[in-house]
């Protein structure tokens, strides 16, 4: 709950339509609070935007508006944190365009930790998924606030490990945080209001729209120290979060792949402009100057060499069962064979294009 009196004066301003951060931010700076915005003749305002903005300011869709925004702030574990607010995130503050407010469901202590961001590909691989979610558990084992955007793939797994450590997790939202997206992760989106904390600059009932995401983007990578990135295609959104840490002063991070994957094609990008080239856990926290660990397991793993059968000879690229065959001198119904049992283990994952991959022990989902 919020105890800020002048909470509906920051809602009247933030839900107008085309007041956004800049324009707000110039308001601020001319006129004070915006309780001392409001009193001012809309004459005055008008230099500062359209007259249908100005307009927009005294009608009852947005009285409507704001009356909803604060019935929903008054519900337990439930806040709307404006700028002039303490427990507003201090590395927000860094950034070019912070929000003027933010939505926030559950621990919000989260807000004032140390961070770290975790985002990759929606489509990732089941190697790729297992190496987020490890790091992200022995990161929040640390101490460490795991950061991401609650898709599909790299950010569900990097959020799931978040939640199995001390530092818990943080979903930021290209949506309201009263809508639930996308669907399929919605039991996830349930554990993170409890034993996490959901945000969203978002209003109430803001949908799923393309231009949402990459303005979401670039608070993922503000409140953290640093921002990972765990498989991504050449094209994919995690690069836009990447080049917004890069911007906002962040360290880089990224765990390279196969060259023969295009979900390694991103990350390779990044290790060649500057990013660090991440194998375990210890090497993001010798990056984070000032952070002291509370304590953690090494994700270094055992070596490989003591695999035996047909394991020894997958190697760690994808590989068709053709070059199995060459490899271990075996006939293609033995290889299948010894390939579902390796599959029903946990020890290897199918691959479209009739690859397969190998999962290494303890990163098993």
């Amino acid at each position: 709950m919020n105890p800020d009196p002048g909470l509906a004066s920051w809602l009247q301003l933030a839900l107008t339509p085309g007041v956004g951060p800049a324009t707000f931010q110039r308001l601020l700076r001319q006129f004070g609070l915006p309780q001392a915005i409001l009193e001012r003749k809309r004459s005055e305002l008008a230099s500062f935007s359209t007259p249908a903005v100005v307009a927009a300011l005294d009608s009852p869709a947005l009285a409507q508006a704001v009356a909803r925004s604060l019935a929903w702030a008054e519900q337990p574990g439930h806040w709307i944190v404006t700028l002039a607010d303490e427990t507003y995130p201090r590395p927000l503050l860094e950034i070019a365009d912070p929000p003027a407010l933010l939505y926030a469901q559950g621990r919000i202590e989260l807000l004032a930790r140390s961070a770290l961001a975790i985002v990759g590909s929606r489509n990732a691989t089941q190697q790729g998924e297992a190496n987020a979610e490890a790091l992200a558990r022995v990161l929040s084992a640390t101490g460490l606030t795991i950061v991401s955007g609650l898709a599909l793939g790299i950010d569900a797994a990097a959020h799931r490990g978040g939640l199995a450590g001390a530092g818990s997790t943080i979903a930021v939202l290209g949506t309201g945080i009263d809508v639930v997206y996308p669907s399929r992760n919605a039991a996830l989106t349930a554990e993170i209001a409890e034993r996490g904390l959901l945000l969203s600059e978002f209003p109430l009932g803001a949908a799923p729209a393309a231009q949402n995401f990459p303005r979401r983007n670039r608070l993922i990578s503000g409140l953290a120290r640093g921002c990972l990135v765990v498989e991504a295609a050449l094209a994919s959104g995690s690069l836009i979060t990447a080049r917004a840490a890069a911007e906002q002063g962040r360290e880089v991070f990224a765990i390279p792949g196969s060259i023969h994957s295009p979900l390694s094609k991103g990350c390779h990008a990044l290790i060649k402009s500057g990013a660090k080239l991440v194998e375990s856990a210890e090497d993001v926290l010798t990056e984070l100057s000032g952070f002291r660990p509370s304590g953690y397991a090494s994700t270094q793993h055992a070596s490989a060499s003591t695999d035996t059968g047909l394991l020894a000879h997958m190697g760690h690229d994808p590989v068709d069962i053709d070059s199995l065959c060459s490899r271990a001198g075996m006939s293609a119904e033995q290889v299948s064979s010894e390939l579902l049992k390796l599959e029903l283990d946990g020890r290897v994952a199918a691959l479209p294009g009739g690859l397969y991959q190998r999962l290494e022990k303890g990163q098993r989902r």
